[in-house]
């Protein structure tokens, strides 16, 4: 496993950490490569039944590397999201993290940013620190989500306040998060860990097969109503990109955000 992403495993349980905290791990495309991989091999160890997700301190994740995109990126053809196209009509993966069958607990220890969010999004549930931060800066950067913001954010905390989130861009605080329904609890920073750990161990006592049983049916349950929504969304992220987007013009939204950003979360 690369360095960007870390697995430890004890008890049971594996921590999987985005390891770029000089980036605010930032989603660049190690990480982005990396974390899937990670996903997939707690999955498939025998010694792992819960994972807990998390980023190195300070900051959870500060979404998809915006600076590597505006370096790296040609000016016209580029493209953002890794939206996968669809295959008979429908996508075979969606979201930011892979198909999983072990309950995957986000350990949201400071800000969660738009691709940061979505990820945090795509665990079962959230525990955050109180230093978490949550923004939806998609429209200010000028870009379409692709992994499933627009279903898994409206289920969390209703449609109308997802909307307010996405066409402000402003950040949530940890206490109105955990009013608003997104996260489930809000525990002291040093400890969050400790906290995910306690409940991992939880769900370690009951037989497993019972436990990713349960974990499955709730899928097919949510996804009887807003299954279609994760099509929607894919289709329009890659429409919205049509033949690519100018990183120059991503640099310049990703300063402004950054500016914005530092006077609402000091």
């Amino acid at each position: 496993m690369a360095d960007e992403v870390l697995i430890e495993v004890a008890d049971r349980i594996a921590t999987i950490t985005i390891n770029r905290a000089e980036a605010r791990n930032a989603l660049n495309r190690a990480v982005r490569k990396a974390l899937p991989a990670a996903v997939v091999e707690c999955e498939s160890r025998e010694d792992v039944d819960v994972m807990i997700l998390t980023g190195a301190d300070p900051a959870f994740s500060a979404g998809v590397d915006l600076k590597e995109f505006a370096a790296t990126a040609p000016a016209s053809g580029a493209r953002f999201a890794d939206v996968p196209e669809p295959r008979e009509g429908r996508t075979v993966f969606r979201g930011a993290l892979p198909a999983h069958t072990k309950l995957l607990i986000g350990a949201v220890n400071g800000v969660a940013v738009t691709g940061g969010f979505e990820i945090a999004l795509n665990c079962d549930f959230l525990i955050a620190s109180e230093r978490a931060r949550f923004a939806d800066t998609h429209a200010r950067v000028g870009i379409m989500p692709g992994w499933g913001l627009t279903v898994l954010l409206a289920q969390r905390i209703g449609v109308a306040r997802a909307r307010q989130m996405s066409v402000t861009g402003n950040f949530l605080d940890a206490k109105t998060a955990y009013e608003w329904g997104l996260v489930n609890e809000v525990v002291a920073h040093a400890d969050l860990l400790a906290r995910c750990r306690s409940l991992a161990a939880d769900c370690i006592t009951i037989d497993q097969r019972a436990v990713r049983q349960m974990l499955a049916t709730y899928q097919r349950v949510t996804d009887t109503t807003v299954d279609e929504g994760w099509n929607i969304e894919g289709q329009v992220s890659r429409e919205w990109e049509g033949a690519g987007i100018d990183p120059a013009e991503i640099e310049r939204k990703r300063q402004g955000i950054v500016d914005r950003g530092r006077t609402q979360i000091a």
